[in-house]
């Protein structure tokens, strides 16, 4: 491939930029990556935004012209496909699609390299879909299998269009093996773990961070913690937050957010984290351990790749409150054995560098020059 003097025009491609969360800081750090880059996504609020997202040219899909767009931009799930067709690459040599909503199915000029990073496949097309389906409205539960199905059909034919294909996870990469039937490498997503420290004093409660959706879990913390009677702290807000309020007893303290400053105190300041969700990666578990302190967290998804049972936390095995009472309870016994730093240690594998590296390798691999991605991957501790 022959490319100009100043490298590589590249496009990124985002499903939908209305806030700022995990799959936004990936796309930041590929924006470091690619100063240049062009991003083109379905909907964008840019109110909601980093300085490093807006400063770049932002394209939307014919998606943002729809009815209520903003607000309601999954409802036009069915359209996507057609819109993403519909962009036009022409002129882009790298073209890296984000994906978690739909991203990769865009086409691509036939000389460029086409690399999607894979936060996860579609959730409620694939292995979410049933819990999906029992939250939703009478109409759309009668549409959602028809729908879904040939929607299905589209995702597993449009993975094949990628040139390449990264995970954000080991897990997540079985998962792309199980929808997409293809392979995936392992690039973890860059946590900033400089801005995290350790605290000079550990008295605070142990802490829950997230969003109250059903999925996170936020219900079994509660529950435990009101049988526990130990103080917690709860920081998030979302469609469970009202229920989980109605069921927290006077130990349990919940506030809807906290500012970076207050959030890095109470990390650092925290007995542990509790981690009850079973996540595509998981970057909170990370940030605790960057602040010096341990998870407690459910054994499954990606928390098996960045919680070291016995050094940097404990596991506990399933999702429920007695499973993690007696994870709460062994912890209070092993917490004067927990070494501050062993768990900062651990943070450092995620570290943006090593997310550049292995994002520079794969398209070092596909705009032909020779590197190996395996040399600068860092290695998966496996657990159990």
């Amino acid at each position: 491939m022959a490319l100009g003097a100043k490298g590589p025009r590249v496009a990124i491609i985002h499903y939908w930029l209305v806030g700022m969360r995990g799959g936004e800081r990936v796309l930041e750090r590929l924006l470091r990556l690619y100063p240049g880059a062009d991003i083109f996504t379905h909907v964008v609020r840019p109110d909601r935004l980093s300085d490093t997202i807006r400063a770049h040219r932002i394209q939307t899909t014919f998606i943002a012209k729809l009815p209520g767009a903003q607000r309601f931009y999954q409802h036009y799930l069915p359209l996507m496909p057609m819109a993403l067709e519909a962009l036009d690459l022409r002129g882009y040599d790298l073209v890296i699609s984000s994906e978690a909503g739909p991203a990769k199915g865009v086409i691509a000029p036939p000389d460029a390299f086409h690399l999607c990073y894979c936060h996860s496949p579609m959730r409620y097309l694939w292995d979410h879909f049933h819990d999906y389906h029992a939250r939703a409205g009478w109409l759309t539960k009668r549409v959602m299998p028809s729908m879904f199905h040939r929607l299905r059909q589209w995702d597993a034919i449009s993975a094949q269009r990628p040139d390449r294909v990264l995970a954000n996870s080991a897990f997540i990469a079985r998962r792309i093996r199980k929808s997409w039937g293809r392979d995936a490498a392992v690039v973890h997503p860059p946590i900033d773990v400089a801005r995290f420290g350790l605290s000079d004093t550990v008295d605070g409660p142990y802490l829950w961070v997230g969003q109250m959706t059903p999925y996170k879990r936020a219900d079994l913390v509660v529950d435990a913690f009101a049988r526990l009677g130990l103080p917690l702290l709860m920081v998030g807000t979302g469609e469970m937050a009202a229920d989980v309020a109605r069921r927290a007893t006077p130990n349990v303290t919940i506030v809807p957010r906290l500012d970076f400053a207050a959030l890095t105190r109470a990390y650092a300041q925290c007995r542990a984290l509790i981690f009850p969700a079973e996540e595509d990666f998981g970057m909170i578990p990370v940030e605790a351990n960057a602040s010096g302190r341990p998870v407690i967290a459910y054994a499954g998804g990606g928390a098996r790749e960045t919680v070291i049972d016995g050094e940097t936390g404990l596991f506990f095995d399933e999702q429920s409150v007695e499973s993690l009472i007696d994870a709460v309870e062994r912890c209070e016994a092993w917490l004067s054995d927990f070494s501050p730093a062993a768990a900062l240690a651990n943070a450092r594998r995620f570290a943006p560098e090593v997310f550049d590296a292995g994002i520079r390798a794969a398209v070092a691999q596909g705009l032909g020059l020779e590197t190996d991605l395996r040399d600068v991957s860092t290695p998966i501790r496996r657990i159990g």
